[in-house]
């Protein structure tokens, strides 16, 4: 029978609940668990595939095309495994379900409720994903008291009932905010926090505690009296350098072996050799610095390119060296100065055509000034309106998304996606397979013919343009072979300038970048060097 660790939140929210309940899976990992990782959220949305970037950050899409919560991104890139459909669910899955079996006759005329059907079916979700788990840990989204978290935190005190509590543990994040005005940490948000937590029916067996400041000793036994756990089981997490140093942080302090005395599991493996080396590596890196352009439209919202920054650290960890990814509002007037000065020029992907003219002068700085350039889904199409206005002559080239009634639609709906009514879940999403054409950038890059990368997107490279282009010197250098689908474009008579339909970002780890990225930041190095004269910031592949 697998074991239960509920992850919950209070206070505030953006505690770092992913985080935290990464590197317990990579802990737990490490000590030779067999790990699974859920995610819930409970609002009522039925996935993140529709909902704003500024809103819920980036959607992360799994190989078998589920549109997920970005915290699944961590889940992947700590534990090294990937995650599918089942790994998130959301109240407004739940609800659909229950829905459509009330639909269909199947409770019998029951008076459908919260408890039990909702809770029910929140705990079938638990269940699912235990199969071959040791040890599952469970994320409730939201904060305690959120009154849409209720059912998800009321399923998981259930879950200690039914399991017994040697087979079920509950870890609160929470906030131990600094004072400047008196230098003092308070606890007594966490005290509030945790007290609302016990009157739902959970007590929390480990309390891990965000602060700026390191907590006492006296401290740690204050919060623990109040809370009704160990002063060993106040878990600090503060800020650091890099989110990857983080299962060190909780190991140094013991997280990983009160976990396993508390769920009654034994294990005799405990080499955490892998971490000690990934730190050693962030650490050298941080020495040098290497300056990335983001040209992007959510600029002010970090979160909206989380799988696209821990890429570029990741390819910098690899190439020794810090990566400062300055983000830049491609609608802002300052875009077309800061972008001629960049050693490097990101373009990431996106929806809608707010700042696109900016992204598209991006390209055409990059091109011209010979920056390696790096399109990411959108970024490709940005690219291909780029070319075909500026070396083509089709001064009116768009993208259809942009501009329906474009004179030259070199981006365009594939004709089974001009039939779509329902937005949701209706795109090209997850694992297509691409074909990579010999002697160029990207097979230098995966050193292989054949690759299977990540999909989100609706629009399509226009194949009634693609001879015209090619001619003119743009190369086609990935193709999905199944539907004759343009995948990846470079230029002849650049450095690196490329761009891909799909999204490589999903699938870098930080000991194992991926390779697009990490040739992007070698040619970014490359340039940097040459610019600043500078052979310190000396690559290590080439």
């Amino acid at each position: 029978m697998s074991k239960y660790i509920f992850v919950t939140g209070g206070v505030v929210s953006s505690l770092g609940k992913g985080i935290t309940a990464s590197s317990i899976g990579k802990m737990l990992q490490l000590r030779g668990l067999q790990v699974a990782m859920l995610k819930c959220d409970p609002y009522i949305n039925v996935d993140p595939g529709t909902m704003n970037p500024f809103q819920h950050g980036e959607v992360f899409v799994t190989e078998d095309g589920a549109e997920t919560d970005l915290d699944l991104g961590h889940y992947e890139r700590f534990l090294g495994k990937d995650m599918h459909r089942p790994n998130n669910f959301t109240a407004g899955m739940v609800y659909e379900t229950v829905i459509a079996k009330e639909r269909r006759g199947e409770f019998l005329g029951t008076t459908v409720q919260v408890i039990p059907h909702i809770t029910d079916e929140i705990k079938n979700r638990f269940r699912a994903v235990s199969k071959g788990a040791d040890v599952v840990i469970v994320e409730v989204g939201g904060t305690v008291g959120d009154i849409e978290s209720l059912p998800f935190l009321e399923a998981a005190r259930q879950m200690g009932l039914e399991l017994g509590r040697d087979n079920v543990l509950y870890l609160h994040v929470t906030l131990i905010p600094f004072i400047k005005a008196s230098e003092e940490l308070k606890t007594k948000p966490t005290q509030h926090s945790v007290g609302k937590l016990r009157e739902i029916g959970i007590n929390p067996d480990i309390i891990v505690c965000r602060s700026e400041k390191p907590l006492s000793n006296e401290l740690k036994t204050k919060l623990g009296l109040f809370c009704s756990v160990p002063a060993e089981s106040v878990i600090e997490a503060p800020d650091v350098d890099s989110i990857y140093e983080v299962p060190l942080v909780f190991h140094k302090q013991g997280l990983d072996d009160q976990i396993l005395m508390l769920l009654r599991l034994r294990t005799h493996s405990k080499d955490f050799e892998e971490l000690n080396e990934l730190s050693r590596k962030v650490k050298a890196a941080s020495k040098k610095e290497l300056p990335v352009t983001l040209a992007g439209k959510y600029a002010d919202y970090k979160d909206a390119y989380k799988s696209v920054n821990e890429a570029l650290i990741h390819a910098g960890i690899f190439h020794g060296v810090k990566i400062r990814i300055e983000f830049i509002e491609t609608s802002s007037a300052e875009a077309p100065n800061i972008l001629k000065g960049s050693p490097a020029i990101l373009v990431p992907g996106g929806f809608g055509d707010r700042g696109i003219e900016g992204k598209i002068l991006a390209a055409k700085i990059a091109r011209e000034r010979k920056i390696p350039y790096f399109g990411l889904c959108l970024g490709l199409q940005i690219g291909v309106i780029e070319y075909a206005r500026d070396v083509l002559g089709l001064q009116e080239a768009n993208s259809t998304e942009f501009n329906p009634k474009t004179k030259y639609p070199v981006i365009d709906l594939l004709p089974e996606q001009k039939e779509v009514s329902n937005m949701g879940a209706t795109m090209r999403l997850g694992s297509y397979d691409c074909a990579i054409k010999k002697g160029t950038l990207a097979y230098k890059a995966y050193g292989k013919t054949l690759i299977s990368e990540r999909h989100r997107h609706r629009y399509e490279f226009n194949n009634k343009f693609r001879k015209d282009m090619e001619e003119a010197g743009l190369v086609i250098s990935g193709t999905y072979a199944a539907k004759d689908l343009v995948e990846i474009i470079e230029l002849k008579d650049h450095p690196w300038f490329l761009a891909v339909q799909f999204h490589p970002e999903f699938k870098s780890r930080p000991e194992n970048p991926h390779p697009l990225f990490r040739d992007f930041i070698g040619a970014a190095l490359k340039k940097y060097r040459e610019d600043n004269s500078s052979p310190s910031l000396s690559l290590t592949y080439d």
